[in-house]
Protein backbone atom coordinates (compact mmCIF):
# COMPACT_ATOMS: atom_id res chain seq x y z
CA UNK A 1 0.00 0.00 0.00
CA UNK A 2 1.06 3.47 -0.93
CA UNK A 3 0.93 6.20 1.51
CA UNK A 4 -0.99 9.56 0.43
CA UNK A 5 0.79 11.47 -1.39
CA UNK A 6 0.92 15.89 -1.30
CA UNK A 7 -1.85 16.31 -3.80
CA UNK A 8 -4.21 13.38 -1.76
CA UNK A 9 -3.28 15.15 1.67
CA UNK A 10 -4.28 18.57 -0.02
CA UNK A 11 -7.71 16.78 -1.68
CA UNK A 12 -8.63 15.90 2.35
CA UNK A 13 -8.15 19.13 3.51
CA UNK A 14 -9.56 20.76 0.80
CA UNK A 15 -12.81 18.72 1.46
CA UNK A 16 -12.47 19.26 5.36
CA UNK A 17 -12.23 23.10 4.73
CA UNK A 18 -15.34 23.46 2.51
CA UNK A 19 -17.68 21.48 4.79
CA UNK A 20 -16.51 23.52 7.58
CA UNK A 21 -17.03 26.91 5.03
CA UNK A 22 -20.43 25.49 4.27
CA UNK A 23 -21.32 24.93 7.45
CA UNK A 24 -20.97 28.08 8.83
CA UNK A 25 -22.61 29.88 6.02
CA UNK A 26 -20.03 30.75 3.44
CA UNK A 27 -20.99 31.02 -0.24
CA UNK A 28 -18.21 30.03 -2.63
CA UNK A 29 -17.92 31.83 -5.59
CA UNK A 30 -14.65 29.81 -6.76
CA UNK A 31 -12.69 26.71 -5.62
CA UNK A 32 -9.33 26.12 -6.80
CA UNK A 33 -8.43 22.42 -5.87
CA UNK A 34 -5.07 22.74 -7.68
CA UNK A 35 -1.79 22.28 -5.44
CA UNK A 36 0.42 25.63 -4.25
CA UNK A 37 -2.43 27.76 -6.09
CA UNK A 38 -3.96 30.49 -3.63
CA UNK A 39 -6.56 31.38 -2.77
CA UNK A 40 -8.45 27.63 -2.81
CA UNK A 41 -11.57 29.10 -2.03
CA UNK A 42 -13.34 33.03 -3.06
CA UNK A 43 -16.28 32.99 -0.45
CA UNK A 44 -18.90 35.39 0.70
CA UNK A 45 -20.78 36.00 3.75
CA UNK A 46 -22.57 38.92 5.11
CA UNK A 47 -21.82 40.67 1.83
CA UNK A 48 -18.11 40.33 2.67
CA UNK A 49 -15.61 38.66 0.43
CA UNK A 50 -13.11 36.34 1.67
CA UNK A 51 -10.13 34.33 0.20
CA UNK A 52 -8.97 31.38 1.94
CA UNK A 53 -5.91 29.41 1.76
CA UNK A 54 -5.63 25.77 2.46
CA UNK A 55 -2.65 23.96 3.75
CA UNK A 56 -2.81 20.29 4.63
CA UNK A 57 -0.55 18.31 5.84
CA UNK A 58 1.04 15.22 7.88
CA UNK A 59 1.96 14.21 11.52
CA UNK A 60 4.23 15.77 12.78
CA UNK A 61 4.39 19.22 10.97
CA UNK A 62 2.27 21.60 12.19
CA UNK A 63 -0.62 22.75 10.30
CA UNK A 64 -0.76 26.20 11.70
CA UNK A 65 2.61 27.23 10.41
CA UNK A 66 2.79 28.19 6.34
CA UNK A 67 4.96 29.92 4.09
CA UNK A 68 5.00 33.27 4.96
CA UNK A 69 6.50 34.75 1.27
CA UNK A 70 3.53 32.53 -0.32
CA UNK A 71 0.87 34.69 2.12
CA UNK A 72 2.19 37.86 1.54
CA UNK A 73 1.92 37.21 -2.42
CA UNK A 74 -1.47 36.30 -1.78
CA UNK A 75 -2.30 39.16 0.47
CA UNK A 76 -1.52 41.38 -1.94
CA UNK A 77 -3.84 39.88 -4.40
CA UNK A 78 -6.56 39.95 -1.20
CA UNK A 79 -5.87 43.92 -0.88
CA UNK A 80 -6.34 44.56 -4.83
CA UNK A 81 -10.11 42.84 -4.28
CA UNK A 82 -10.61 44.62 -1.16
CA UNK A 83 -11.09 40.98 0.01
CA UNK A 84 -10.49 39.48 3.66
CA UNK A 85 -7.93 36.89 3.94
CA UNK A 86 -8.17 33.35 6.00
CA UNK A 87 -5.83 30.73 6.68
CA UNK A 88 -6.95 27.10 7.18
CA UNK A 89 -4.43 24.61 8.18
CA UNK A 90 -5.60 21.18 8.46
CA UNK A 91 -3.12 18.09 9.82
CA UNK A 92 -3.63 14.46 9.36
CA UNK A 93 -2.81 11.11 11.21
CA UNK A 94 -3.37 7.75 10.85
CA UNK A 95 -6.22 7.41 13.82
CA UNK A 96 -4.39 3.76 15.42
CA UNK A 97 -1.09 5.43 15.40
CA UNK A 98 0.13 9.19 14.07
CA UNK A 99 3.63 7.84 13.30
CA UNK A 100 2.81 5.62 10.79
CA UNK A 101 2.17 6.77 7.39
CA UNK A 102 -1.57 7.49 6.65
CA UNK A 103 -3.18 5.36 3.57
CA UNK A 104 -6.06 5.45 1.33
CA UNK A 105 -9.09 4.20 3.11
CA UNK A 106 -7.30 3.95 6.19
CA UNK A 107 -8.82 5.81 9.36
CA UNK A 108 -7.18 8.90 10.40
CA UNK A 109 -7.68 12.21 12.73
CA UNK A 110 -7.82 15.68 11.85
CA UNK A 111 -6.30 18.60 13.19
CA UNK A 112 -8.38 21.62 12.18
CA UNK A 113 -9.00 24.69 14.93
CA UNK A 114 -10.61 26.95 12.33
CA UNK A 115 -9.41 29.74 10.13
CA UNK A 116 -6.86 32.01 11.39
CA UNK A 117 -7.46 36.01 9.99
CA UNK A 118 -4.12 36.94 8.09
CA UNK A 119 -5.76 40.27 6.29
Amino acid sequence: MKSLNDKEVHQLAMQEVGSFLENEGYEFLAVNSQLKRSPQFVCVKDQILYFVVVKGCLYPKSPKSYDLEHMNKVKIHAEKNQAKLLFAGVGFADAKDYNLPLYKNNPYVVNFSGLEKIL
